[in-house]
């Protein structure tokens, strides 16, 4: 199967069928490409447990913190680019589809360029902030993965691009073939070549190029749909206003939620190693958790963008309820399931007794946590779709700074480390009455002033 077959040049159109169907069809390989990003993650501290120990744990956890911290923003211009594309798409309008696929991968390249200078060169200072117990380590990765701040945004750019217009596949497909390379290159740079944390760092940096690199090829093969040509990269100003308009405030809301997790983690480094590394390891299995909430929030982001661009909010809101009650149900079964494995699912990263107990302690509190995201993420959802990035913001001010941070403090002197697990777990109960409010309200109806769209109508609409 060559490259251009993987592209899937036909596009989905999310506007008709049986909802609950096609979401499944569409989140599918959004949740199995999630899984893989999961295990992409997994790998290096299943690696470096077991190779290393607590010291290596600690180290990648925290060095992965400030990475994830990155990532997220980038994905905070990706969004804002999905939902511009998204609502064109769905609207027919396939010239200015294209022209902001273009703006927002030249746009992405060109943002990630002052990113690496800066997380490169104040690697060490950065971490030193953070309170991270194993400094030159940690620094180490850091240093190295930074170099990676391209690779992500271009990938980031392309799949959301490939997203957009109904194609879940070809992401699919990048993530398997990166995270088969990191599997095996963590392995051996850290194993026989014994490089330690750094060749696990250089592992990752590889998969992120090769993973970009595909995708990248996946979409210049199918230049019809995408628009893309390397030779005519452009940044359109209109397109970038209303990207940026769109993305904003989706970066904040990341940045917003990352200073709440670094919070949490300058705190959790506190404690010492053992605990640092728990918490590493609780971390990735919680991600693992919650990466069918997020598979079903993008899923049903994009269908929402193409309803609310084809002006179906009937629809639109239809597939919200369905999407809800899918993550709820499957969310019910995956916080069974940790609170029974918790332990067996702990060594799979470490057989470090200390670090197990660490993390079996905070898996079997914060797990619950998993049930309000399969709420608020949803709702979430409606507002990237309706391109109301501006609520999403807001919403996650009031449960990652508001009631995150203001509780782990507050209950960690109190209570002591059960207390900032404590304060995790139901801090994002806050977000789902304000979710309820949104879609009570229908602002999602109102079109952002920052998108200029005009639906054209189905061809049975003028009919009579």
């Amino acid at each position: 199967m060559d490259l251009k077959s993987l592209s899937m040049s036909k596009s989905n159109d999310l506007t008709e069928g049986v909802i609950w169907k096609q979401l499944v069809k569409f989140s599918g390989p959004l949740v199995l490409s999630s899984l893989l990003q999961s295990v992409y993650g997994m790998v290096d501290m299943i690696v470096v447990g077991h190779y290393i120990g607590p010291v290596g744990l600690s180290a990648v956890n925290n060095s992965s913190t400030i990475m994830m911290f990155i990532t997220q923003v980038l994905m905070g211009i990706s969004t804002g680019g999905s939902i511009l594309i998204g609502q064109y798409f769905g609207a027919k309008d396939l010239d200015n589809c294209k022209k902001s696929i273009n703006t927002l991968f030249t746009f992405s390249m060109v943002f990630s360029i002052p990113l690496i200078a800066v997380f490169s060169l104040l690697a060490k200072p950065i971490l030193i902030l953070l309170n991270a117990p194993t400094l030159d380590e940690a620094t180490r990765y850091l240093t190295i993965c930074a170099f990676g701040i391209l690779f992500i945004s271009g990938y980031n750019a392309t799949s959301a691009a490939m997203r957009s217009v109904g194609n879940s596949r070809a992401p699919l497909i990048c993530v398997a073939i990166s995270v088969a390379l990191n599997a095996v290159l963590a392995v051996i740079f850290v194993g026989p070549l014994g490089w330690g944390v750094a060749g696990s760092a250089l592992a990752t940096l590889i998969a992120q190029g090769v993973s970009f690199a595909i995708s990248l090829v996946i979409v210049l093969r199918n230049r019809e749909l995408y628009g893309l040509y390397l030779t005519k990269l452009s940044i359109r100003a209109d397109k970038l206003k209303a990207l940026l308009r769109l993305g904003i405030p989706v970066c904040i809301q990341m940045t917003v939620a990352n200073i709440s997790w670094l919070s949490v983690m300058y705190l959790i480094n506190g404690y010492g190693i053992d605990i640092s590394a728990g918490y590493g390891v609780s971390v990735k299995i919680k991600n693992l958790c919650l990466l069918f909430i997020t598979s079903m929030s993008s899923a049903s982001a994009a269908m929402i963008a193409q309803n609310i661009g084809a002006q179906q909010y009937d629809r639109a809101r239809r597939v919200l309820y369905a999407a809800m009650r899918i993550s709820v149900g499957v969310s019910v079964l995956i916080v069974a399931a940790v609170e029974l494995l918790a332990p067996q699912l702990a060594l799979m990263f470490t057989s470090e007794p200390g670090t197990v107990a660490a993390a079996v302690r905070n898996l079997r509190i914060e797990i619950i946590s998993q049930l309000f995201y399969a709420v608020f993420q949803i709702y979430h959802s409606l507002a990237l779709g309706a391109g109301h990035t501006w609520f999403v913001l807001m919403s996650s001010f009031v449960n990652c700074i508001l009631a995150r941070v203001v509780l782990i403090f507050l209950l960690n002197h109190f209570i002591g480390l059960d207390g900032i697990y404590i304060a995790c777990m139901i801090a994002p109960a806050s977000s789902v009455p304000i979710g309820i409010w949104y879609e009570r309200s229908n602002r999602w109806r109102e079109k952002p002033k920052s998108v200029n769209i005009s639906a054209t109508p189905p061809p049975d609409a003028c009919a009579r």
